[in-house]
């Protein structure tokens, strides 16, 4: 239930991803190869025939999730440009796949491809130690030991930085798998972390009303509360009567001819012989729709996504028996003879279970509350290194008008004594001892000579007494 308050949850934006579907690893490793178009699931689609696939049209697929989805990626197309690597990518099975007996077959591929192979691994390294970098300057770190710090990336090789080895994609492929085996339970603590902080948002924004507005805004909370929950029927995802909605309303087909092949053909869009995870989420939008509504002020659309969730991981659970995220046509065929299928238990949607405890939303606010205090703390040392810059700044500022007042009362007492005249550009002009400006000539002295003016030399006297007849 959606709770609208002036104070936003500050893990929306975190859980925007939530609606990235991150099964595609190993459908990546095991698909990519055979896919082809959908068909719209909105008409009667036993009257018409799928396209094909478009030579040499590119097959998106969604991000994995994974920090390095994108090298994942680049090194299954390339692997897929080598025709024997791909004959055995199209035949080898899930469990061939993650105990490494594929990466073996890496030494028989075409030299240009493992050329290509080692540019995308230097590259991969080069990206990782930029991050590195990046996050022992942001902690004004020195010395960084690249390679030692490389060891917590465990989806390559560190110890060879420069080739790709049959190592490297037996590394690749069981760190993907792992990866992906945690980020169901990653999403589900973080969807909880979202719910927390809502509730913790709630009531500290009821804390700020009166009470006249606190009972009046508690009302409004019940009542939305009580709209959100008076919706249909849920079926129990991956029952009959979950699928055989799915048959007459989207599929437009009569429910009395509902037929589990044909329905699994149907819904495998891309013709690969699988429903994976999100052709199988694909099938409960009818059931959310009939809970969520985006216009609604009471349905969150980030509980629905984790709604979804929940119901993608019961079917699996339920029908997906070697537990490589993958439902075979058999595995589908097997599930629906079971009694489950046929008389399935009532599904609890989220309005109906409690997400948190008491203790666990008190242990969560105390997070919050020192997580605030620590940032309390490097805003106040922030702020006193703030204040000390600018008393540095404002005595340096003051220094230096001190300074320039200095020396412009030097140059008007040079002025003042000298009467030193300026040249062009107002700069103090300073004349050598005993010259003089042009017609500022000396009083004669007292039985002396004329001066005589500039460029003459004055004639040494003649003496009488030397003058000789």
């Amino acid at each position: 239930m959606n709770f609208e308050s002036p104070y936003k949850p500050t893990v929306c934006v975190e859980m925007k991803w939530l609606s990235v579907l991150p099964q595609q690893c190993l459908l990546l490793l095991t698909c990519l190869l055979m896919a082809l178009e959908a068909v719209p699931i909105d008409i009667d689609k036993t009257k018409i025939k799928a396209e094909g696939h478009v030579e040499g049209e590119k097959v998106e697929n969604p991000d994995t999730g994974l920090y390095y989805d994108e090298y994942l990626r680049q090194v299954i197309d390339v692997l897929e440009t080598d025709k024997h690597f791909r004959e055995k990518l199209q035949t080898a099975d899930i469990e061939e796949i993650k105990s490494g007996k594929l990466s073996r077959e890496l030494d028989l591929v075409s030299h240009h491809v493992r050329t290509r192979l080692d540019e995308l691994k230097r590259q991969e390294v080069a990206r990782l130690r930029m991050l590195i970098k990046a996050k022992m300057d942001s902690v004004q770190d020195t010395g960084i030991d690249h390679q030692a710090l490389l060891k917590q990336f465990e989806h390559l090789n560190h110890q060879n930085p420069d080739t790709f080895e049959p190592k490297d994609l037996d590394m690749l492929i069981k760190a993907a798998t792992s990866d992906l085996e945690n980020y169901d339970k990653t999403r589900h603590e973080e969807f909880k972390k979202y719910e927390m902080m809502k509730e913790h948002e709630r009531r500290e924004y009821l804390k700020t009303l009166d009470e006249e507005k606190r009972k009046k805004e508690e009302s409004k909370f019940e009542e939305m509360k009580k709209k959100h929950g008076d919706h249909p029927k849920v079926h129990h995802p991956g029952s009959k009567d979950q699928l055989k909605e799915v048959w007459e309303e989207a599929d437009g087909l009569d429910p009395n001819e509902f037929d589990p092949k044909t329905f699994f053909k149907l819904h495998d869009v891309n013709n690969d012989g699988f429903l994976d995870e999100q052709e199988l989420e694909a099938l409960f939008t009818k059931e959310l729709e009939k809970v969520y509504d985006p216009k609604n002020e009471e349905d969150d659309m980030v509980e629905m996504e984790e709604e979804r969730l929940r119901m993608r991981e019961h079917v699996m659970n339920e029908v997906d028996i070697n537990k490589d995220r993958l439902v075979t046509l058999e595995e589908f065929l097997r599930a629906t003879e079971k009694k489950e299928f046929l008389e399935p238990d009532s599904w609890e949607t989220l309005d109906q279970q409690q997400l948190f405890t008491e203790d666990e939303l008190k242990e969560f606010e105390n997070h919050i509350s020192q997580q605030e205090d620590e940032l309390r703390k490097k805003a106040e040392e922030l702020q006193k290194q703030k204040e000390e810059l600018q008393r540095q700044h404002d005595q340096l500022q003051a220094q230096k008008q001190e300074l320039q007042q200095v020396v412009k009362q030097m140059e008007q007492k040079k002025l003042q004594q000298g009467n030193a005249p300026a040249g062009p550009g107002g700069e103090l002009k300073i004349q050598p001892p005993g010259e003089h400006k042009v017609g500022d000539a000396p009083q004669q002295q007292a039985g002396g000579d004329q001066p005589l003016p500039p460029g003459h030399v004055q004639e040494p006297a003649i003496r009488t007494d030397q003058v000789h007849p």
